[in-house]
């Protein structure tokens, strides 16, 4: 059929911007033409630097404030291996966690690298990628900067150097230049840091462990992690044995017979010894868990870091922990005293910088940071923030009635919680010891557990954690959980955590989260810090009501927290004593200064949590006893020279309505009857008593501290019952509430 010579009509109006299948033919046939030059261009101008150039570890200056050195660190500790020097298991237990399929697949996982751009993209957090071949070029010719060039340069690299080495040489160069923590370059140095043998003795459940510490070395080290970061660590090592049972690298038999491994305790590095190892891994902790850098790019050395701890007030801290406790201690005599661990935070509350941090006796020997452990509860310390939600929310009692300093509570001893749905919560009392009717602020002076487990209740359970995290405690916070015994303080923050929270009413309600680092360079270069804004937790009136309700805990006849009058400045605080004095507390704050002290019983063999009672010869142990007293001594330092400020009041106070004629189980405004504080002196800690008379219920006494003397005796509460840990001693004012058996009681509550 001959060829119709007929003209195609002519292409008009938007019929011409649409191209033809001939013009997107010619397009795609360029663009691919363009790819494919780009891409040798690339290939040929992207050069394999010199193996390890920049995989050779630089040493870190670490300052004070003011510029003065605070530690170095950055000795390389790397030995390499061949790979026939590192076990079977291990091998496959690296592939198993970071590239299942390296053997068979190339140098570039593109098809991962675009689903980890698209999770980073969605705001998911940074995502991996990257194949065995690209994170060994990261390691050994790159470096770790998380920035577009860098990524196409490994790419090229990556291309290049799996063109010219054996996968096995691969493989082995990135056992050899990867990261696992504790300054262990490579996978022999890990071997001896964790396991104490060589790399070609790993075991499977050892070989698992390394493979796991690669995604986050110090997060999962298992012998200084916190509690979920275990329990990340061995949901990781299963992961990684999984993966050697479906590679067929492990049979399902062994892998059932597997156990956990014993992991060696860390042994710090030269020249961080005493508060240097704790104040730079907190430092460090600050720096790679707000993604300013990460572990892998701080190993690889080359940086200055200044912190915003005061050289003058840190040495006043640990001089305090020397003379209030540790002097007093005699481990040889005492076997509680070689199970006391203190630890202390102190923070700015205005900016949120941590000025002073103790985190234990020494880091060479104690490794765990006891200022930002998270494993002992927070005790009658978080009576507090249930105050605070209490104030905030303008929560009511049982009877509609406004809660104040001056509303009252039924202080018996294990008296059912009003209001609850399901079985009632009935904690005991310090000492099984009954109040009576009593202000809210008696029962903050005493530390009544009862009658702030109801405060809870009228406040709403959820409310009272809500507002915790608010003021600073992370969500994430171990046992911060919406049940009857959250006022106990049954959560189990860090001292560092809670000195936020506290910070955050001490700072008209206004929550900084504490930072540890205000400047961090590298080759001279500034590198970009966060910024530390404020976000109003709870009002400027709840807050300043707060404290003037903590004030008492100080300044009250009979308040726990007696001996911080000593400080001679306005203060405010909250001591806190757990389950058979496991850990006591003390959380204080001037207008000027924020710190929390806490004392853990930690036994010294086999890392269990013990009572403190009888530490230093003194008895039951309180958070008004070494804490307080720890507390007090370095304040007086740390402000020495300062002018005293006293805090602002709030704004308005509520009325407290009319009382009734008869005490119902609903608190009333007044007590029917006033008990007296607990005050009589023990005849084993003559002294131990306030001097101050009781005043007014709900009222204080003069905001000026007077020194302590010699204690007065009075009355007892109503009960006649005494505030000791035991009911057959002498009554004692350091007894608090303590959160005796409210284990068994959050159980069924969560059951029904």
């Amino acid at each position: 059929m001959p060829r119709s010579t007929k003209k195609r009509p002519k292409r008009t109006g938007w019929r011409r911007l649409v191209p033809t299948w001939r013009m997107t033919l010619a397009g795609l046939v360029a663009s691919m033409v363009l790819g494919v030059g780009l891409f040798a261009l690339g290939v040929s101008l992207v050069q394999v630097p010199d193996a390890h150039a920049a995989a050779t570890a630089q040493s870190n200056t670490w300052l004070y404030q003011d510029g003065s050195v605070l530690a170095r660190t950055g000795q390389t500790n790397r030995t390499i291996v061949g790979l026939d020097k590192v076990s079977a298991d291990a091998q496959h237990a690296a592939l198993a966690a970071e590239d299942r399929d390296f053997y068979s697949e190339g140098a570039v996982n593109l098809k991962g690298m675009a689903r980890a751009a698209l999770k980073t993209a969605k705001g998911e957090g940074t995502q991996g990628g990257s194949t065995i071949t690209q994170q060994y070029v990261k390691n050994a010719y790159l470096n770790q900067k998380q920035t577009l060039g860098r990524k196409v340069k490994e790419v090229f690299i990556a291309m290049k150097v799996d063109a010219t080495e054996s996968k096995d040489e691969i493989l082995a160069g990135y056992l050899n230049t990867s990261y696992y923590g504790r300054g262990a370059y490579g996978i022999q140095a890990a071997a001896q840091a964790y396991f104490g043998v060589d790399a070609d003795k790993l075991d499977p459940a050892q070989g698992a462990y390394l493979a796991t510490l690669l995604n986050a070395p110090s997060a999962y080290d298992v012998s200084t992690a916190s509690a979920a970061g275990k329990e990340r660590a061995v949901a990781r090592w299963n992961y990684v044995l999984d993966g050697m049972v479906q590679k067929g690298w492990m049979s399902a038999a062994d892998r059932a017979d597997t156990a956990f491994p014993d992991v060696r305790a860390p042994k710090s590095a030269l020249g961080l010894s005493g508060q240097a190892g704790y104040l730079v891994q907190a430092a460090t902790d600050y720096l790679t868990s707000n993604d300013i850098i990460s572990e892998a790019q701080l190993a690889q050395g080359g940086y200055t870091v200044t912190l915003t701890v005061d050289a003058k007030r840190q040495q006043a801290l640990q001089d305090s922990v020397q003379a209030q406790l540790t002097d007093s201690l005699d481990p040889a005599k005492r076997k509680a005293d070689a199970a006391a661990q203190a630890g202390a935070v102190s923070v700015d509350p205005k900016t949120g910088q941590v000025v002073a941090l103790y985190g234990g006796a020494d880091a060479t020997k104690h490794w765990i940071d006891n200022a930002t452990r998270t494993d002992y509860p927070a005790g009658s310390t978080f009576k507090a923030l249930t105050l605070a939600a209490a104030l905030d929310s303008g929560a009511r009692t049982q009877s509609g009635e406004r809660i104040t300093a001056d509303t009252v509570y039924d202080g018996t001893n294990r008296r059912p919680v009003k209001g609850a749905k399901g079985v009632p919560y009935a904690p005991p009392n310090e000492g099984e010891r009954s109040y009576g009717q009593i202000s809210l602020q008696q029962a903050t002076d005493w530390s009544v557990n009862s009658a702030f487990v109801q405060l809870a209740q009228d406040t709403g359970l959820e409310k009272v954690r809500q507002t915790a995290v608010a003021l600073g405690l992370p969500e994430s916070t171990p046992n911060l959980k919406a049940l009857p015994s959250i006022p106990l303080g049954t959560s189990t923050p860090s001292a560092l955590q809670l000195a936020g929270a506290y910070a955050a009413i001490d700072n008209d309600g206004k929550q900084i989260t504490p930072w540890l680092v205000k400047g961090l360079q590298q080759g001279g270069e500034q590198v970009a810090l966060p910024e530390h804004k404020a976000t109003q937790a709870i009002s400027q009136d709840a807050a300043r009501a707060t404290t003037s309700i903590l004030r008492g805990v100080i300044d009250d006849q009979g308040g726990t927290g007696w001996r911080a009058a000593a400080l001679n400045r306005p203060a405010a605080g909250k001591t806190g004593t757990t389950d058979d004095s496991k850990s006591v507390w003390f959380a204080g704050y001037t207008p000027d200064l924020v710190t929390v002290v806490g004392l853990f019983g930690q036994d010294p063999t086999t890392g269990n949590q013990v009572s403190l009672d009888g530490v230093g010869g003194q008895g039951s142990a309180a958070g008004g006893r070494f804490p307080a007293q720890i507390w007090t001594a370095y304040m007086k330092s740390a402000l020495a020279g300062q002018p005293v400020r006293d805090f602002a009041e709030a704004a308005h106070r509520t009325v407290a309505p009319t009382p009734s004629a008869t005490p119902s189980d609903s608190p009333s405004a007044t007590p029917e009857s006033t008990p007296a504080a607990p005050s009589t002196p023990s005849a084993q800690d003559p002294g131990d008593t306030p001097t101050d008379a009781a005043t007014t219920p709900g009222r204080r006494p003069s905001r000026t501290p007077s020194s302590p003397g010699t204690p007065s005796a009075t009355a007892t509460p109503s009960s006649g019952a005494s505030p000791t840990r035991k009911p057959t001693q002498t009554p004692s004012p350091d007894g608090e509430g303590a959160v005796d058996g409210t284990t068994r009681i959050e159980q069924d509550q969560t059951a029904r």
